[in-house]
């Protein structure tokens, strides 16, 4: 059920986005008049080829407009009278302009129906951002409220120098205010500034952390360090039947071994493999004894709390909550916007660099649907849904032939020289920018199915 659910968001998000980002194309051109012959969700051929399979999965022509929904889930498309794209129809293009043609209308028009979409994009994640703030406001773990640091538990996080205990201070030398920031700020950063015991050290990170982090899976250094509350045993535990119960603290074992954290109980956990040990726990200011199996690997399979949620509602965290007015909420909703915008575009440079290593792990749509959870709570759906609206924006502005950012080129060249590229030229771009797509497409997927196997 969780896995259905997890597909059903990515694909409610992705289609709504899409349809949005094609019916700003669609509103601009109609706005100034010119023909749309089709608006499709998906595509109706195979995409990047335009003769093949042709087929919908629904279709109906209102006006001058057939509407449909296409077989390929690869995104959608509107096809406007007049202008070379998906599907590379030439033959309208061979006779004279007609006034209801995308080619017969002032540069500047064309240039706001090539924009349309992604500006589209960016106004929807702008809305959703404030409804989003003016509805759930906004909560923000401060790095000040982590008083025993961070827990570093995986060998990645100790080889580049981290230690359970430190307290970052900055990243870059930019101070790091929240712990929701910590991840992606070490992530694209160089230097990491900690205090350590009341002693400033300074960690350089290596140029393809980002590969290594992607590699291993793991980012085990960047949670708070926190005491052994336990939560629930995990499914089929050998101790699904001992005493221990939701919040339980534990502060010992065997009466001789004092415990303060999470991370101290598994070490010593390691040291006690294979035995029957006595947890010493808190339960409501009363302290007991409950006996507990140790397994050959050094675990008692349990869980412990370790979600933010959950932190907060123990103490152990504090959380800043900021609401927001209905008309507040739209220019925090610009603020926000911009904020992860920003962040994308760094992300997106960081990939792109090849000493980073990060394109190797480029991901498909199975990378992007781990976006969204298995359980499906609303503030969350309509946070990523902006976030991959951005990411829609920004990516159809990049200066790639059939893509609204390489229609947007030769329209301000048009501009610029007053000189028109010729249908040859645009032509043979749209088939170089479809087969970069193309390519991306399944090199982004590939990566996708080899970790699946991995």
């Amino acid at each position: 059920m969780g896995t259905f659910i997890n597909i059903a968001q990515f694909i409610a998000s992705l289609g709504l986005l899409i349809l949005l980002h094609e019916f700003g194309h669609f509103i601009t051109a109609r706005m100034f008049k010119i023909r749309v012959d089709k608006f499709y969700l998906f595509f109706d051929f195979l995409f990047p080829l335009p003769g093949v399979l042709n087929f919908s999965l629904f279709k109906k022509k209102i006006g001058d407009t057939e509407y449909g929904i296409g077989w390929f889930p690869m995104g959608g498309y509107v096809q406007i009278a007049g202008m070379i794209d998906e599907n590379l129809d030439t033959e309208q293009m061979k006779k004279p302009a007609e006034p209801w043609e995308f080619r017969a209308h002032p540069a500047w028009q064309r240039l706001i129906v090539m924009l349309g979409g992604i500006i589209v994009n960016v106004l929807l994640a702008f809305i959703i951002y404030a409804m989003i703030l003016f509805t759930w406001g906004e909560k923000k773990i401060p790095m000040s409220s982590l008083k025993d640091g961070i827990e570093c538990s995986d060998s990645l996080g100790m080889a580049v120098g981290f230690r359970t205990g430190d307290k970052i201070i900055s990243v870059d030398g930019n101070p790091v205010k929240y712990l929701d920031d910590l991840r992606i700020e070490i992530l694209l950063g160089q230097t990491v500034q900690i205090d350590r015991n009341g002693k400033k050290v300074e960690l350089t990170l290596p140029k393809n952390f980002i590969d290594q982090i992607a590699t291993s899976e793991k980012f085990g250094f960047g949670n708070p360090r926190t005491p052994p509350i336990f939560a629930e045993f995990v499914k089929g535990s050998i101790n699904k039947d001992a005493g221990l119960k939701e919040f339980d603290r534990v502060v010992g074992i065997n009466d001789t071994i004092p415990v303060k954290f999470h991370d101290e109980l598994k070490q010593h956990l390691q040291s006690l493999a294979g035995n029957t040990i006595t947890l010493n726990v808190e339960r409501n200011a009363t302290n007991i004894s409950v006996p507990v199996k140790v397994s050959a690997e050094g675990k008692i399979e349990a869980a412990f709390a370790g979600r933010p949620d959950d932190l907060i509602k123990l103490g152990i965290i504090s959380v800043e909550t900021k609401t927001y007015g209905f008309f507040e909420s739209f220019p925090a909703g610009v603020r926000k916007t911009g904020q992860e915008l920003d962040k994308y575009v760094r992300q997106f440079k960081m990939i792109f660099t090849p000493s980073t290593g990060g394109y190797k792990h480029i991901g498909g749509f199975k990378s992007m649907s781990k976006m969204f959870g298995e359980e499906w709570i609303w503030e969350d759906f309509w946070n990523r849904t902006a976030f991959l609206s951005i990411v829609l924006a920004f990516m159809n502005l990049l200066p790639i032939p059939a893509l609204d950012g390489g229609h947007v080129v030769f329209t301000l060249y048009e501009m610029i020289t007053r000189r028109a590229p010729s249908v040859k030229v645009l032509t043979y771009a749209q088939y170089v920018g479809m087969a970069i797509l193309l390519f991306l497409m399944l090199y982004a997927n590939l990566n996708d199915f080899v970790h699946f196997f991995k």
